[in-house]
């Protein structure tokens, strides 16, 4: 008999680790190939982690809660045949972990030899909580001290102190005024200047009769990245009104033989996605973003299309290489994105490497919205309802009154970078070629 270790995979740019949300499976289960084992959530994307191999699961590493690294073992399975382990594979297996656990533990030793001269070093073993590796290097990083630890509430399993947790206390003590330590010692204070005081939060009063809910884990992480993007971004609007009777005649026209020919149907979305593309073809400047006092210009367009999930969060699949797809591909991938968000089969690499998105808030009947930025991006487009409206119609025998198909384009950007004259011709160029589009082209 062999046995194969199941590790957890790379999940796409920027993810190092993810937290075990339930087991699947249980020690003596059998497993098929492809076969879901864990599931597993990052800072981007709840999945599964499959098993490559059939066999029966003899062996698991992590419980429900912990944060594991890319590339840790998760569980043994043992498979019939010869395994591609070496004799002391029980001996791999097992140090794995732990492995794993003192290079956590040997980083975070550095970084308190960084900050001995400003803080002291909490000491954990005076503790009989439990306290992952990373909840403890985020307490020796931020100054949070043994005993706050203790007092702090946790949402894991048997009460346990989760990234989420410690993240939180960190920003909410923050903005109560309380002042984190710096991460290097000064040689000689600063000249003090005058700052303003930050006004803590309000208290909430909470009467009887007033019900709590509990933000969920996707909850608790938008809200997160929102606030994050708006402190640091500087956040502008630019609004244009398109006329897309064109489209909306020639969708009408289209869009039965579409789906009949495709198996796929035929929305604005991917209209409106193509025109987005070739907007960042013509003004690259937009699809960049920025590192300190660098710009990073992107080679590759690719879209992030927010979807709704049926708990109400937002997520933001991503169409790579939106400028290199006809329109036929474009629907296709739409569709396919849109229809696996909603029915929670995302993979974490489809929400990966967006560089710029589009927001359709007209599918909640808003004619218009100021959308916030999706970092580390630096615009985003938000696609208002389209509406029947009385217009004024030029022609050259003159002006007449006419009823017309109209829609509002705003369009937030970062003005650190992106100026007014800037962010105002890129969604110009939206609106001009969704109003110049040919009644007469061929799909």
């Amino acid at each position: 008999m062999g046995k194969f270790e199941l590790k957890l995979p790379k999940m796409g740019e920027s993810v190092a680790e993810a937290t075990i949300t339930a087991w699947l499976k249980d020690v003596g289960d059998t497993i098929e190939m492809d076969e879901a084992i864990v599931e597993i959530a990052t800072d981007k994307v709840d999945s599964e982690v499959p098993s490559e191999v059939e066999g029966v699961l003899v062996e698991k590493f992590f419980e429900v809660d912990d944060v594991v690294q890319v590339g840790q073992v998760l569980a043994v399975i043992e498979i019939e045949g010869e395994g591609d382990d070496s004799g002391d594979t029980a001996t791999e297996q097992t140090s794995a972990p732990a492995a794993a656990v003192a290079a956590v533990e040997a980083s975070v030793e550095r970084a308190v030899e960084v900050t001995k001269p400003v803080m002291a070093e909490a000491d954990f073993s005076s503790s009989d909580r439990f306290y992952s590796p990373l909840v403890k290097n985020i307490a020796k990083q931020e100054g949070v001290s043994i005993s706050e630890l203790e007092n702090l509430t946790g949402t894991g399993k048997d009460g346990r102190v989760t990234k989420t947790d410690i993240l939180a206390y960190v920003d909410s003590r923050g903005s109560n005024g309380a002042v984190t330590p710096p991460v290097q010692a000064v040689k000689e204070a600063p000249k003090q200047e005058k700052v303003a005081q930050v006004k803590p939060a309000t208290p909430v009063v909470v009467s009887g009769e007033d019900e709590i809910i509990e933000m969920t884990r996707m909850g608790k992480l938008v809200a997160h990245h929102m606030v994050e993007s708006v402190q640091t971004s500087a956040h502008v609007q630019s609004f244009c009104e398109a006329d897309v009777t064109n489209i909306w005649n020639w969708r009408k026209k289209n869009k039965t033989a579409f789906e009949q020919r495709e198996g796929e149907k035929l929305t604005f979305t991917p209209i409106f996605m193509e025109a987005v593309a070739k907007a960042l073809k013509e003004y690259p400047l937009i699809n960049i973003s920025v590192d300190g006092d660098k710009i990073i210009k992107k080679k590759n367009i690719n879209l992030g299309m927010a979807a709704a999930l049926p708990d109400g969060n937002l997520i933001v699949p991503v169409i790579k290489n939106a400028d290199q797809l006809n329109l036929v591909g474009m629907a296709k991938q739409v569709n396919d994105l849109a229809d696996r968000a909603r029915n929670n089969k995302l993979k974490p690499d489809d929400i990966q490497g967006g560089t710029y998105t589009v927001t359709n808030v007209g599918t909640f009947g808003s004619i218009m919205g100021t959308p916030i930025i999706n970092q580390p991006q630096v615009g985003i487009l938000a696609l208002g309802a389209i509406r029947k409206v009385p217009a004024v119609i030029e022609t050259p025998e003159g002006d007449f009154i006419g009823i017309r198909y109209k829609m509002f384009l705003s369009h937030s950007y970062d003005h650190r970078v992106v100026n007014g004259a800037l962010g105002g011709m890129f969604v110009k160029y939206v609106a001009d070629y969704l109003e110049n589009w040919n009644v007469n082209r061929e799909i």
